[in-house]
């Protein structure tokens, strides 16, 4: 499902009760959900054209079918320096805690897309059309945030989910630890992002969020104080 959240943001919601989401910001595709969501993806861009295409990072549920968008549209690739080796080779669970953990396996062989060459990386502030790029790592070591400063929308990727992803209930929560490299560092770059502020807040998992009575900050608050 293909929905106008904010002026150029485009949330495509891939499974039911949002449980994957990818969006397209200002021309820029971010992630694109698990290998099987090829064809939601495709009908999104035929209505919203992109002209490159940006990882938050590399896990199965986010290049499920880069291989196959980039080649097909012949659009470039982007990601952070040290999301490159996961995004060209495919192997994308490499740096979970347990990668021979069955879920892991069952991810890498159904979930995962094919490698593809990164065309150029992103770093701390580079600029996306209006958004900058928020370098957030402990999710994954090259994960990244992305962030408009004029209305406060932030794509966040996977630092924080807004839904249980066992039963989809909705609530802000740490992604699971065994797909996080770093929870302790994943909060650091929680905190990080809380300091922007952000009015509206676009998960990888779970639905969109509009930041009032400051939710997002007491959640980061609690997170921290339990380190």
């Amino acid at each position: 499902m293909l929905r106008q959240i904010a002026p150029e943001v485009f949330q495509i919601s891939l499974m039911p009760r949002n449980s994957i989401n990818c969006y397209i910001i200002e021309g820029v595709l971010i992630d694109s959900g698990i290998r099987s969501s090829y064809t939601r993806v495709k009908n999104a861009l035929q209505k919203i054209p992109v002209h490159q295409h940006i990882l938050t990072h590399a896990h199965a549920d986010h290049q499920g079918c880069s291989d196959q968008i980039c080649a097909e549209l012949a659009i470039p690739l982007i990601c952070h320096p040290n999301e490159v080796f996961r995004t060209e080779t495919g192997m994308v669970t490499n740096d979970y805690p347990t990668p021979q953990h069955w879920i892991a396996k069952l991810q890498q062989k159904y979930w995962a897309g094919q490698g593809h060459k990164v065309e150029r990386t992103i770093v701390e502030n580079d600029l996306i059309g209006n958004f900058r790029v928020i370098e957030t790592p402990g999710h994954s070591a090259g994960h990244i945030s992305l962030f408009r400063e004029r209305d406060g929308v932030l794509i966040m990727g996977d630092v924080a989910t807004n839904m249980n992803l066992l039963t989809t209930a909705i609530g802000l929560r740490l992604p699971p630890n065994i797909f996080t490299t770093d929870q302790q560092r994943n909060i650091k770059s929680l905190q990080k992002l809380a300091e922007l502020n952000p009015a509206m807040i676009c998960f990888g998992h779970g639905p969109v969020m509009q930041n009032k009575d400051r939710k997002f900050e007491q959640f980061v608050a609690k997170c921290s104080a339990a380190i």
